[in-house]
């Protein structure tokens, strides 16, 4: 086998890490990132909610939940 006719198989492993998965959810890397990362503060907040509730029960009663529900329908709105 040639080299060059392997090279045509391989892939970019550049956008193998960064672009393949992102364009799946037709997103680019930036707007795939906003999605992550906002996705990620509001499960920070859920858990913070939660721990608050673990300790005190009467506070943040459905607040994680609440968040859960909501990211939830947000990831099954992009399928």
């Amino acid at each position: 086998m040639s080299d060059a006719s392997h090279s045509t198989g391989r892939r970019n492993p550049f956008a193998a890490i960064f672009l393949d998965h992102p364009a799946t959810v037709n997103e680019t890397y930036f707007g795939h990132m906003r999605f992550a990362f906002g996705f990620s503060f509001w499960l920070g907040v859920a858990a913070i909610a939660a721990l608050i509730h673990a300790i005190i029960p009467a506070l943040c009663e459905t607040t994680a939940s609440r968040i859960l529900k909501r990211l939830h329908a947000r990831i099954m709105a992009r399928h």
